[in-house]
């Protein structure tokens, strides 16, 4: 093809817009650039002069899908300023929280943003005439990720149960044992969606990078989602602390964004499901091993469109996880607690890996318990670098291709990072010009 021009205004099936820059003629690229232009929230800011009690509350609101992960880092940081220990009770419950909104979140960009792609369709809608058993499944497991998180976090989205220290209010047994039938449930009806995917698995772009993958680590080795410490797999296995994370991002301005990009060990890193895989695959319980094994999805895989099937792998993991941490806390018995917490000067970090990858907070506090500092550096902001790495890579691979499976193919690797850009600023239009 001599030229390549082609405009995309705000691609479907992502939360929120930018754009990506193509210019190229006679098999020359002149210019292919991914730009976030959309200005930043200003949450950092938002919080300064607020006590440490309403944070997690303020901070849930950065993003209507990711707000649990946003609650928990919250706290944790909270807490960690404050030196606030939180019980065994307390810490199972929030890990069983955190497990909902990535059931609800991977859940939902499988089946309704992702897998569309696979199939050939604009969108989900045309998969109900295609595949309707396949999307009534999809719709089931959405609904009781909600119900799961209603149950722990008060609400499906913006959690209204957590407090520094402890919880306002706790499930009853009745509650985690009818949730324990629905997990049970959607375990089973994941498994049938997986059949589904591998279908039309042989659609998903052949596309490698070599790429540093960064997410949470712990010792003994896990598959965390919830605790741990920062690790790459340019690390050989070993990590540090979360206090650190600021020299782990490196965050930097460029010109062609608004959002901040950040890099480690290399020009970027790469976060999200694919990244936890790559760094604590053997982990896994043995349900979720086995979906991995259909797809024939490997520790060191480096094609970024396999994001969507380690999220696939994942909510498998955290079905079988979530049926036994529910046991260990009904045979352990619930409990209510009291919470009593005090101000104190301190400053602390939190992290949890949210469905989109690791998230991190920083608060600092003075005498009276109210925020004088706050530091937030999201997911999507981290792989924004990566993005480009992986367009400059791609775009010579398929530049004699049609101008219309040029541009499918890069919706689609944006789509496969799962971009949550609502919690900073927004994208994505795509230009070839």
């Amino acid at each position: 093809m001599s030229k390549v021009n082609i405009n995309v205004h705000h691609i479907t099936r992502v939360e929120g817009h930018g754009n990506i820059v193509l210019n190229a003629e006679n098999g020359k690229i002149e210019k292919l650039q991914w730009q976030v232009p959309e200005a930043p929230r200003f949450f950092e800011a938002m919080v300064r002069g607020r006590h440490y009690s309403d944070i997690q509350l303020i901070v849930s609101r950065i993003c209507g899908i990711c707000s649990i992960s946003h609650s928990l880092a919250a706290i944790k940081a909270v807490e960690k300023a404050l030196r606030i220990n939180v019980s065994e009770q307390t810490d199972k419950l929030r890990n069983l929280m955190h497990y909902s909104e990535h059931m609800q979140s991977h859940s939902l960009h499988i089946g309704y943003l992702a897998v569309p792609d696979f199939f050939g369709a604009p969108s989900v809608v045309p998969l109900v005439a295609k595949a309707p058993e396949a999307v009534k499944k999809i719709i089931k497991v959405h609904r009781i990720a909600n119900t799961w998180s209603e149950i722990t976090a008060g609400r499906p989205t913006h959690p209204n149960t957590i407090i520094p220290g402890g919880f306002a209010s706790i499930p009853t047994e009745k509650q985690l044992l009818e949730l324990k039938d629905q997990v049970e449930e959607a375990h089973k009806e994941l498994h049938d969606i997986a059949q589904v995917v591998l279908s039309v698995a042989e659609n998903i772009p052949d596309f490698q990078r070599d790429t540093e993958y960064v997410s949470l680590a712990t010792i003994p080795p896990s598959y965390t989602l919830y605790h741990g410490n920062i690790t790459s797999t340019d690390n050989n296995g070993k990590s540090v602390s979360v206090s650190e994370w600021q020299d782990v991002a490196n965050e930097y301005v460029i010109d062609q964004s608004t959002a901040k990009w950040t890099k480690w060990n290399r020009d970027a890193y790469a976060v999200g499901a694919l990244a936890r895989f790559n760094n604590n695959a053997d982990h896994l319980t043995d349900g979720a091993k086995a979906v991995a094994k259909m797809f024939g999805l490997e520790k060191g895989c480096c094609n970024p469109y396999f994001n969507t099937i380690a999220q696939l792998v994942e909510t498998v993991h955290i079905c079988e996880s979530s049926l036994e941490l529910i046991d260990e806390i009904l045979t352990k018995g619930l409990k209510p607690e009291k919470v009593n917490t005090k101000p104190r000067p301190g400053k602390g970090d939190g992290a949890v890996e949210a469905p989109r990858g690791i998230l991190f907070h920083q608060y600092e506090f003075d005498s009276k318990g109210n925020c004088v500092a706050a530091d937030i550096c999201i997911p999507t902001n981290q792989n924004h670098a990566n993005i480009q790495l992986d367009f400059e890579k791609l775009v010579p691979e398929i530049l004699d291709e049609s101008q219309d499976d040029i541009r499918q193919k890069l919706e689609m690797l944006v789509r496969a990072y799962d971009p949550c850009i609502s919690c900073s600023t927004h994208m994505l239009d795509v230009k070839f010009v």
